[in-house]
């Protein structure tokens, strides 16, 4: 299997700006024609045009991991401000602190865009990612294409199959499978597209609408971690560590 990566950025007052990226893991004939697709929907981004693409295309060296997707629930949320408050009430309940939340809401309305995702322990609020602008970046998981079918198939039944979705559900998902990782939330940076999720082994994949206003171009990751967890063996699993997700048969 191979391992695509794109990465699309502009400079722009003296640093670059994100644009758009896009990743997955799939066979030697799906190649070419995912690097076109790629390549046109980076082009064609709603934050802009870039003037910097970046494509990797590594093999991957041993068998991907198998792991199950999250179940899948979409609340009701009318303001970024109800958002917030229910974001709140799920974490507490599970055993994350105002600490860690306060550092969190820090990161996901910070005008600066991360290029990756904030590692903060869940009961200090300690940031502990060894580079706070680069962050933590998610990588080498995919789907094979006979799930991606029944995943789509899932998806449609509930009305939200588009390719935003399955992309964020895959990442949670393999982010949700590190031991250390308790939970998730991320604010997409893309001005068009308002709904973020929560996500964790014991709460699925929860997504929220209306977390932040439209033509809000700012957005972020955060990742909350067991208290005491080294930061090594998180990052170089969510990094290094090829996945490949399936449906559930639960």
């Amino acid at each position: 299997m191979w391992n695509i990566r794109i990465r699309a950025s502009r400079k722009t007052g003296g640093s670059n700006l994100h644009i758009s990226g896009a990743e997955g893991l799939y066979d030697s004939r799906e190649v070419p024609e995912t690097v076109t697709a790629y390549v046109r929907r980076v082009l064609e981004h709603s934050r802009g045009v870039p003037d910097s693409i970046t494509i990797t295309i590594e093999t991957i060296e041993h068998e991907p991991l198998a792991v199950p997707l999250l179940k899948v629930k979409t609340l009701r949320c009318a303001s970024p401000e109800r958002a917030h408050a229910i974001i709140s009430h799920i974490l507490k309940d599970m055993h994350i602190t105002q600490s860690a939340l306060s550092a969190a809401s820090r990161v996901l309305t910070s005008s600066g865009v991360m290029r990756g995702a904030a590692l903060i322990t869940a009961k200090s609020g300690l940031r502990i990612e060894p580079d706070k602008k680069r962050g933590i970046r998610v990588s080498r998981f995919g789907i094979m294409m006979s799930e991606r079918r029944k995943l789509a198939l899932r998806l449609s039944r509930m009305r939200i199959n588009t390719e935003t979705v399955q992309e964020a559900l895959i990442l949670a998902s393999k982010a949700a499978s590190c031991p250390d990782i308790l939970a998730e939330v991320c604010i997409s940076d893309d001005p068009d597209y308002t709904t973020g999720y929560v996500a964790g082994r014991g709460i699925g994949y929860v997504r929220i609408p209306n977390i932040k206003s439209r033509c809000d171009m700012h957005g972020g990751r955060v990742f909350f971690i067991s208290e005491d967890a080294e930061p090594g063996p998180i990052i170089n699993y969510l990094e290094r560590e090829p996945v490949l997700l399936h449906t559930s048969t639960g």
